[in-house]
């Protein structure tokens, strides 16, 4: 059977009144759960799994798709209006939603985010029908030592992520290696930096550390100054209406975010988190003016909104071609396709092309909903900031609580979380940035794993790691993106100084 044929099977499934159905309740019910602070598709997507029981396995499909979709769509509400990612894909919105949010635009800014998410969505969505089959080998030819090029070319980040002091985001994000090595040594079964506690063997989960972070060190810094009469237009929604210049500035990043976290999405272990992070890296490496960036720039915001929900598509391509989930959540999703009789893999879109099709065709469908749902809903989803500050800041406290204990049911995960709560405020006190932290976390865990794995299989040679052409392009991207901005940066300033000169003479 040829593509077109299984296309039109595909079609013909999520277009049937039960496709429809289906894909509605998936999209609706991932965005309420994305919506919620430690809420993710995953809780999601595994608790739906004994509902699908005696259903046609490429409907139940279709629904657990667009839960994973949906929640990475609804992801960046809580991100933006309360500074508490809904889930590690939207911490990146935070960075620049929340201060527009800050400053009355909450309506404009999950006017972006839900305009820019559809269009990643849509793009990749047209890629994935596309490309499926080619990509999955591409996947295939990342190993080891292609990914810890590719995590080091996202270390050259952090001096991006940083607000002034350079020093002080190099000294975030070794503390944030430091914590990605507390748990269990894969490799060896020793335990490291447990300090004998057992509760520490099997690490710290991102999701304790962005709520800590982000979340409580938001509510220790609106206790700290709620006499602060500057922070009082956070009820203000504003207009919902998006300007010609606002979409000449989100054009090129949904352009190009689209097809970088695609390609992401595709590659099995990166996923929606890496991408957001890199989309947004990228877009203030090459924007005029980088400065903008965590003031509320509407191009840092349009970026890892595009590349999360782009990922998110590009992520079903080595689940469906290959077998392999590339995230925690496409690994729940291989479960659910193994539960209702569905073996992904080469075969699937010879042998069930109603499912392989059907699911990617569900897509467009659940795109156009997605935005159908959030743009009439912004104004009463905005509503959330004109509730009372202290009962907000009840709700952002208990909702986290609740996120992560409903994770690992461990009471010790909520001392950690007022930990690193208490940790994020003084950060923030102290002008340290909490980026760098967080993805020093996320890509230090992949990193090692990466070189170790690297050096097991070259019997401890270095060459390895820079013994193909994927891996040195990965380098050599790596130093011209650490090189150009400290260049760039260095000529603003010379023509600033030589302004001042100018004006002064």
């Amino acid at each position: 059977m040829g593509a077109m044929e299984g296309l039109m099977q595909g079609i013909q499934v999520a277009f049937s009144w039960q496709g429809i159905l289906f894909v509605l309740i998936g999209v609706v019910a991932g965005t309420l759960i994305g919506m919620m602070p430690g809420l993710g598709p995953i809780s999601a997507i595994a608790i739906m799994i004994p509902i699908t029981y005696g259903m046609d396995p490429s409907v139940a499909l279709v629904m657990m798709a667009g839960v994973y979709y949906g929640a990475v769509f609804g992801g960046s509400t809580s991100s933006i209006l309360l500074n508490a990612p809904g889930i590690s894909g939207t911490v990146a919105t935070s960075f620049d939603g929340y201060p527009m949010a800050q400053r009355g635009e909450a309506g404009k800014a999950l006017a972006i985010a839900a305009i820019s998410s559809f269009v990643g969505g849509t793009v990749s969505v047209v890629l994935l029908m596309l490309f499926a089959p080619a990509l999955s080998a591409v996947a295939v030819s990342f190993g080891p030592p292609q990914y810890f090029a590719l995590m080091f070319l996202g270390l050259t980040a952090i001096a991006s992520l940083s607000d002034g002091s350079t020093i002080k985001a190099l000294i975030t994000a070794t503390i944030g290696f430091m914590v990605a090595t507390i748990g269990i040594d894969g490799q060896t079964g020793t335990s490291r930096f447990t300090f004998g506690n057992p509760n520490l063997l099997e690490g710290i989960d991102f999701l304790v550390i962005a709520l800590g972070l982000f979340a409580l060190a938001e509510i220790c810094f609106l206790v700290k100054n709620r006499k602060d009469q500057s922070l009082q237009n956070q009820g203000d929604i504003g207009s919902l209406k998006l300007s010609k210049a606002d979409f000449k500035e989100m054009r090129g990043p949904m352009s190009r975010q689209s097809f970088l976290g695609f390609i992401l999405g595709v590659l099995p272990g990166a996923g929606a988190t890496i991408a957001s992070f890199i989309g947004y890296i990228s877009e203030k490496k090459i924007a005029k003016n980088p400065k903008e960036f965590g003031k509320g720039s509407i191009k840092g915001l349009s970026a890892p909104e595009t590349a999360n929900n782009a990922a998110t598509s590009g992520a079903f391509v080595p689940l469906l071609s290959l077998g392999i989930p590339g995230s925690g959540t496409t690994a729940v999703m291989l479960g659910a396709f193994l539960v209702l009789g569905i073996q992904p893999g080469p075969l699937l879109m010879a042998d069930r092309p109603e499912v392989f099709w059907g699911i990617i065709a569900s897509m467009y469908i659940g795109n156009i909903f997605l935005l159908i749902l959030n743009l009439p809903l912004i104004p009463y989803i905005a509503k959330i900031l004109k509730i009372a500050r202290p009962m907000l800041i009840s709700l952002v406290a208990i909702f986290s609580l609740i996120g992560v204990y409903a994770i690992s049911f461990s009471t010790f995960d909520l001392y950690l979380l007022l930990i690193f709560g208490f940790v994020g405020y003084l950060m923030r006190l102290f002008s340290f940035p909490a980026a760098p932290f967080i993805l020093a976390f996320i890509l230090g865990g992949m990193m090692e794993q990466s070189l170790r794995q690297s050096l097991t299989a070259a019997g401890g040679d270095m060459i390895i790691l820079i013994s193909d052409p994927v891996s040195i392009g990965l380098y050599i991207v790596s130093i011209l993106s650490f090189v150009v901005p400290i260049i760039r940066n260095r000529k603003n300033a010379q023509a600033e100084q030589a302004e001042k000169e100018s004006n002064a003479s």
